[in-house]
């Protein structure tokens, strides 16, 4: 584990506006920096980075966050590879915080493990390029497929001698374990012989999606019957089959911006599909579709387009795989190519408007496909076509989106020639067989998309969110302030009357909200609201200055960085625009900063009361003679008026 020091230390070394600049171009705008976002496709930017903040946000996708923010959702690193990442870019070593014997052990041997894959790859590659045989061999083969050399170095494709050792000798001597060449596969030990797996073939390394090869893929170029065409990696400690796919590395960014990914079957079709132009395209690698690959996909996007050749029994096989896809709750549609083609020999004769113009015409909604696919086997035979539409129905009910799962039963009993009822009864069946609902409830991405019942508790809700942001708010910008408040006292007058004033109290904004909120015990609802409420307190009270940012975003909780940053970003917002060039100036919040506290806390309290009051009137429908509850509901009432009362003061 990256120790602690190590972790500050990046983060005070690394300058956002560096890191950033290396992906995107920034133009100055005051003291901060503007672009274009590289999250979606756009002409104007709205793209803020804040040198002195050491933030950034994209007003067109809504993410923000902090250096390590920005690496985790433009290159789908982890937090710890995004440490590792700027780490290795600013020079700083990484330290290591106390691990056990074996933690040690497993960690030492999977970055040996790494170390060696990309020792392989780079002696694979530079044999092509460098040597006669690699030229001669390896090099012809990949100019016979019609790929070009900015292509070859793109995916660092290679070639593997003829020399049963000639890797094996070659890493020895660098200094290599041969225990780690046998683990990752590449070498082969049988008594005291020592041969190279993938010897005479043409290589494909295999990259995880932070760009390390895991393990590779190899083509033999003889006419040897015996010896299978394709050979894989081994299952190891850093390559498991079922957990890769092959182009992600370089696919990904193009899949998250395009918002779909082309999956396809073998390493060419991704080759080639990227030498046309189509970018955004991975391959399972000839196995079979695993849950594992596809929430992969579905980090990156929800939609997913399968290109497969004509061959009729290639298709049927993969439906359970496509199933799955949809298991996952994303959207599948489906192309074929024409007979004798596959996406290999199809983008390597068209041109990429011409691919485009075919995908798009022929991409069909899966389901319906699988429809007509089924249907055109059953025809003509009523046992047959029972199957076949409980196959189909079997599929719909894996969608966990009810509304989707009604338009497809209404397109199947259009193609099947059956009606809707019989349908619905037969999707009824199965989920009374599976004992489950046939809707799943998905949690959205925050900040929080409100289910909501009636338009009523829409605004309730919507109410308390904006009041609990606007605390958040608050601290981040003023948390440190000390101000005076006025605060309401109730004292006795000369006639024995109980009446009302305010004194003037000195107190830092972030105690203000805290105690307040303490004695009235109100907990923040949404969870994220309140562990960020709970982190910026802890700092105030530890640190008693102001507020640190880049302390208080070291997590990788990228929602919770991305809610701080909207907050922290929304007034420097105006600058994409220029408005001043134009004569518009945009007021800047702070003022009046007493009343903004105080206004906030007495809307809470109030919203807080009429929902106890709500709740009260409730049980009256059934305790119509409960007089103490009638009068808990008038207390309640007269403490809402006497809050509504302050607020038009501090209005």
């Amino acid at each position: 584990m990256i120790s602690r020091s190590t972790i500050d230390q990046v983060y005070e070394t690394a300058r956002l506006e560096e890191v950033i600049g290396e992906y995107i171009t920034l133009k100055k705008s005051g003291a901060n920096f503007k672009g274009l976002s590289p999250f979606t496709q756009e002409r104007t930017p709205s793209f803020m980075v804040s040198p002195a903040k050491q933030i950034w946000k994209d007003f067109s996708s809504g993410k923000g966050g902090n250096v390590i923010a920005f690496l985790m959702e433009h290159e789908y690193f982890t937090y710890p590879e995004a440490i590792r990442y700027l780490a290795k870019k600013y020079n700083i070593e990484i330290e290591e915080t106390e691990l056990s014997p074996e933690e040690k052990q497993i960690k030492d041997t999977r970055e040996s493990m790494f170390l060696v894959a990309q020792f392989a790859a780079d002696f694979f590659e530079k044999n092509l390029w460098e040597t006669q045989e690699g030229k001669s061999i390896g090099l012809t083969y990949f100019k016979e497929r019609g790929f070009e050399d900015e292509t070859l170095k793109k995916f660092s494709l290679g070639y593997s001698p003829e020399s049963y050792d000639a890797l094996c000798k070659k890493a020895e001597n660098e200094g290599f374990k041969l225990d780690f060449l046998e683990k990752t596969g590449l070498v082969i030990v049988n008594e005291d012989r020592k041969v190279d797996r993938f010897r005479g073939r043409v290589i494909f390394p295999i990259r995880s999606m932070s760009g390390r090869v895991q393990g590779f893929g190899a083509r033999i170029l003889s006419q040897n019957s015996k010896t299978a065409k394709y050979l894989n990696s081994p299952e190891s400690d850093i390559y498991n089959k079922s957990k890769a796919l092959y182009g992600i590395f370089e696919s990904k960014q193009s899949i998250a911006k395009k918002d779909l990914c082309f999956l396809v079957e073998g390493y060419t079709d991704v080759i080639q599909m990227h030498q046309s132009g189509i970018t955004n395209v991975v391959s399972s690698s000839g196995t079979a579709l695993s849950v594992d690959q596809i929430r992969m996909i579905n980090r990156l996007t929800s939609n997913v387009v399968v290109l497969y050749d004509s061959d009729a029994a290639g298709l049927r096989a993969s439906l359970r795989g496509i199933d799955l896809i949809l298991e996952q709750g994303m959207n599948v549609r489906v192309c074929a190519f024409p007979k004798g083609e596959d996406p290999d020999s199809f983008a390597q004769s068209r041109s990429l408007q011409e691919i485009n113009i075919f995908l798009e015409e022929h991409s069909k909604d899966f389901i319906q496909f699988k429809a007509s696919l089924l249907s055109d086997e059953g025809k003509n035979n009523p046992i047959s076509k029972a199957e076949t539409i409980r196959e189909i129905v079997e599929s719909i009910h894996k969608i966990p989106d009810a509304i989707k799962q009604e338009i497809y039963i209404q397109s199947c009993s259009e193609i099947m020639q059956i009606s809707e009822d019989v349908l619905f009864r037969a999707l009824a069946q199965i989920n009374q067989k599976n004992n489950q609902k046939s809707t799943k409830k998905f949690i959205p991405s925050e900040p929080v998309a409100l289910i909501k019942k009636t338009a009523d508790s829409e605004a309730k809700v919507e109410r308390i969110f904006e009041l609990e942001r606007q605390i958040i708010s608050i601290l981040l910008t003023y948390g440190n302030q000390e101000l005076n408040f006025e605060e309401p006292i109730s004292i006795t007058n000369e006639d024995g009357e109980l009446i009302e004033e305010t004194q003037k109290i000195s107190a830092k904004v972030y105690e203000k909200i805290f105690l307040d909120l303490q004695q009235d015990e109100i907990e923040l609802s949404h969870e994220t609201f309140k562990k960020i409420f709970y982190k910026l307190i802890e700092f105030y009270q530890s640190y008693q200055g102001d507020l640190n940012l880049e302390k208080i975003m070291q997590t990788d909780d990228l929602i919770q960085n991305e809610i701080i940053t909207d907050l922290v970003m929304k007034e420097e917002q105006h600058q994409l625009h220029d408005w001043e060039k134009r004569n518009v100036f945009v007021k800047v919040r702070g003022s009046e900063v007493e009343r903004l506290v105080s206004e906030t806390i007495l809307s809470m309290r109030r919203y807080l009361i009429d929902q106890k009051i709500t709740e009260l009137q409730k049980g009256t429908k059934d305790k119509q003679s409960n007089q103490d509850l009638l009068k808990e509901i008038q207390m309640y009432q007269s403490l809402k008026n006497i809050i509504s009362n302050r607020l038009h003061r501090v209005i």
